[in-house]
């Protein structure tokens, strides 16, 4: 049976209900084309350019952060995106809108922020991370924006869109920001961005103690937890369990839906722990926001139109899966479990060393070469990275990260070479599936 079988008679059954709605307005002949033979060659021959892709859905894909979203968001997307509301006014939408509000009040609660934050999904973290860098901005005009040469590379490049002085904090080996950098240059400082699980190796930055700084030199923090935030469901089984229950502590948060939310691409959330922040936003159009006197949320946000069928398949996921440890919370849970597992075999393994242990749930790792040399090591990653995708039925999808030569060779003292950066092997086990494959995962790879 195909594994989309299920779905199809609630999917028809949903299709025929707006049907009858759609049929209370009147009857109307639609200007559509109605050549089905002609749309039906069409869809087979795009199903056929989809087989192009990446096995996304399989756990022997543990390569970028990819997966399919979960059923019950692509058929709560595909039903709303026949009717096609824009959130960004309720005039556009009001079903949806509500939904997009329903949902922010979930996510505002999870971070603890409470009943008062202002927010709003975004059609991706990288506009959710531009939006909150620009409130930055209007609060401290001048300052710099500070990240850590960890934080996404989309922080100063929207430092350059919003003409904002951008100032880089260095880290060590480990990953960790330099504190004593921050508190040289906490006068230049309006903002830092904590960037609660890179994308790189999902490390999780100090938030509690950069707070501290902050609380004492008056400077604000942003929490770029696009990747991570989710994670804060479960927070007691994390490593740095104290950083994620100070989440809160951020005047500003970013969320990605479409990362470890189960949602489609694009769906971003930005969130603000003081509302008065909306003022940055203020404008007026002359024909959008007529239908109500509450706060439409295109009035909050530098994007205008927005699918509200991104609103739609985020709720409805969260009916199902809700914002807590025994809901999404346990996919969250497999995925880490995975992470671990995985990074305990590498490190018992004879033949591949372990980089870094998981703070969530991603694992760089490398084979040993026979030759101690960093362009062995590279030579031997790119070959292990291109073996796995030979094969379909036994085969693995990994990624290669560069760090640092000199942070490589902090930790392991015995290679030699002169090469700028080190190529490493990167698992995101971001996929519940994850949890039940390790095993059939490392005899693939031969750890």
């Amino acid at each position: 049976m195909n594994r989309f079988t299920p779905y199809l008679p609630i999917l028809e059954k949903a299709l025929h209900k707006l049907d009858v709605w759609r049929s209370s307005f009147g009857d109307i002949e639609t200007g559509f084309s109605t050549d089905l033979n002609q749309l039906e060659e069409i869809i087979l021959t795009l199903e056929k350019r989809l087989e192009g892709n990446y096995p996304f859905h399989h756990p022997q894909y543990a390569g970028q952060m990819l997966k399919p979203p979960h059923p019950i968001a692509w058929l709560a997307y595909l039903i709303t995106a026949t009717v096609n509301p824009n959130n960004h006014a309720l005039d556009g939408g009001p079903p949806t809108s509500e939904m997009e509000k329903e949902v922010i009040s979930d996510l505002a609660e999870m971070v603890g922020y409470g009943n008062n934050a202002l927010g709003h999904l975004t059609s991706a973290g990288t506009i959710a991370n531009l939006e909150a860098l620009f409130v930055a901005r209007e609060l401290h005009p001048g300052k710099a924006i500070a990240a850590t040469a960890n934080a996404h590379y989309t922080h100063r490049r929207m430092c350059r869109v919003l003409n904002t002085p951008f100032l880089e904090i260095p880290v060590n080996e480990r990953g960790e920001p330099d504190l004593e950098f921050i508190n040289h240059h906490h006068s230049e400082i309006g903002t830092i961005v904590v960037t609660m699980g890179t994308t790189g190796l999902g490390y999780t930055e100090p938030l509690k103690k950069i707070s501290e700084l902050t609380g004492i030199n008056g400077v604000r923090i942003h929490a770029d937890a696009a990747y991570g935030g989710f994670f804060r469901l479960i927070t007691d089984e994390l490593p740095k369990s104290s950083d994620w229950k100070s989440l809160h502590l951020a005047d500003s948060i970013v969320i990605d839906p479409h990362k470890h939310g189960l949602q489609p691409y694009g769906c971003g959330s930005v969130l603000y722990k003081d509302p008065s922040v909306g003022k940055f936003f203020k404008h007026d159009s002359p024909y959008t926001y007529f239908t109500s006197e509450e706060l439409h949320l295109g009035e909050i946000s530098l994007e205008c139109s927005r699918a509200g069928a991104s609103a739609a398949a985020f709720w409805a996921t969260l009916q199902l899966l809700p914002l807590n440890r025994n809901g999404l919370g346990s996919i969250l849970l497999k995925a880490r479990n995975a992470a671990v597992r995985f990074a305990e075999k590498v490190d018992k393994s004879p033949r591949f060393e372990l980089y870094n242990k998981p703070d969530l749930d991603i694992v760089a790792y490398f084979k040993e070469p026979h030759m101690r040399t960093l362009s062995e090591l590279n030579r031997l990653s790119k070959s292990v990275f291109e073996e796995g995708m030979k094969s379909k039925e036994n085969g693995y999808h990994l990624s290669l990260f560069k760090v640092p030569s000199a942070h490589f060779l902090k930790q392991f003292p015995h290679y030699s070479g002169e090469e700028e950066s080190v190529t490493i092997l990167r698992s995101v086990f971001m996929k519940e599936e994850h949890e039940a494959f390790i095993d059939e995962l490392a005899e693939r790879l031969g750890l």
